[in-house]
């Protein structure tokens, strides 16, 4: 199978990190394809109609996207523990936790473009502002909710996302400590070791 992958997408490496985790990633053709809402991609349009990374494509079936998908997609094709619990109350609080990860990351990037990637006089600084609350009251839930289960696909979407909040200088988590501990010990497990972000956003 073949990953459309973007080497500085934390929803990219999300689904790369799962297959890491799962043992899937060695059976998976990475491929970097540069995209953003300025700059067009046949190849990624060809595949996504929404022209964005990650995308799987499938020897036997069509097209996979977003993230979101691609991890249940995965999930199904490894015999060992299953990183989206099935049912009962696990299920919800992985599926919970991933999509306040989700959430994190997409903010970071509406900040990006009201503080730096919008040319400066389009910037709307209530927005940038609005977004920046979004964040700090997020990291201090995560700093109250945030479970010790066993590993799932909530905690790979929050790992990847708090990642590329450094990774961009966005504001920052440490002054969280329980989450600050968490993220730091996660971050040295070899699938976040092998899937480092790196690259600038081409507009």
């Amino acid at each position: 199978m073949i990953l459309y992958y973007q080497t500085h997408s934390p929803f990219a490496r999300k689904a790369l990190v799962f297959a890491h985790e799962i043992g899937f990633a060695g059976q998976l053709d990475v491929i970097h394809h540069e995209t953003s809402p300025t700059l067009y991609n046949a190849r990624v349009y060809a595949e996504n109609p929404l022209g964005k990374v990650p995308v799987l494509l499938r020897p036997d079936g069509g097209p996979i996207f977003d993230s979101d998908v691609i991890c249940a997609y995965l999930d199904t094709l490894h015999d060992g523990r299953k990183l989206i619990p099935d049912e009962g109350e696990a299920r919800w609080q992985a599926l919970r936790l991933q999509a306040v990860a989700q959430g994190l990351a997409q903010t970071g990037i509406g900040l990006r473009w009201e503080t730096e990637r919008r040319p400066g006089h389009l910037r709307y600084a209530a927005l940038a502002e609005g977004f920046t609350d979004k964040i700090e009251a997020t990291y201090d839930w995560l700093e109250e909710e945030l479970d010790d289960d066993a590993l799932h696909v909530g905690h790979v979407a929050l790992a990847t996302a708090l990642s590329w909040m450094a990774f961009r200088e966005l504001p920052s988590f440490r002054e969280r400590t329980r989450l600050t501990s968490w993220f730091d010990a996660f971050e040295q497990r070899p699938s976040m070791l092998a899937t480092p972000l790196a690259g600038e956003t081409h507009d």
